[in-house]
């Protein structure tokens, strides 16, 4: 039985995920020090392109042949530039199942990149990969991560109380932790039915391949 994810490129119509490479790290460590993905996830703050470096030519290649998870850079088609991160973690192989997370640079928000990476991931997942289960925790304040959550069709399971730390902004500027919930997210194949039509609907794209 196969337990790690392959060297893969998926495509839509505006994007390319494929594997992080070193050329990516001005734009990723950039990405990483915006506010609200300092608010929202663990990185270190300030975030340094050593770092950015760090996790594309140690962490994620050693992730991906452990069979732990994948990382994969969300690029615009056209103009090749990073828009974001699609992340997998907590692989299961014999439940066929396993975690995403994502991450869009602020520039790119708004265009609906975070559910177009995030669907073509969850088609390649579940049509290649013969997945059964993808989850998503997104924190209580979350909104934005949430919208997208709902709209590649993920149903709501539950709720992880004060298992989220999130960070804000004290008046001096500094960043403090705080505690909050998680909400946990479920998407099965079947879930999947209509969403590519919908979002296609909502003008967005529908198509997708991989190789």
């Amino acid at each position: 039985m196969t337990t790690t994810f392959p060297d893969i490129s998926i495509n839509t119509d505006r994007l390319v995920l494929r594997a992080l490479e070193e050329a990516d790290a001005p734009a990723l460590a950039e990405m990483m020090n915006d506010e609200m993905v300092a608010a929202w996830t663990a990185v270190p703050q300030p975030y340094t392109e050593d770092a950015a470096r760090g996790w594309i030519t140690e962490y994620a290649p050693t992730e991906r042949t452990a069979g732990r998870g994948l990382d994969l850079a969300v690029t615009e088609f056209l103009t090749q530039r990073l828009v974001g991160i699609v992340q997998l973690s907590n692989t299961d192989w014999r439940v066929r199942s396993t975690e995403m997370s994502y991450i869009i640079a602020p520039w790119a928000r708004g265009e609906g990149y975070a559910s177009e990476a995030a669907l073509a991931t969850a088609q390649w997942l579940f049509g290649d990969q013969k997945f059964e289960r993808l989850e998503l925790r997104t924190a209580a304040d979350n909104t934005a991560s949430q919208q997208v959550a709902q709209k590649i069709g993920c149903i709501s399971e539950g709720v992880l109380r004060n298992a989220c730390i999130a960070r804000t902004r004290t008046e001096d500027g500094a960043w403090t932790e705080l505690r909050t919930d998680f909400i946990v997210w479920g998407l099965l194949p079947e879930d999947l039915d209509g969403v590519a039509d919908q979002m296609a609907e909502a003008g967005y794209s529908s198509y997708t391949d991989w190789s």
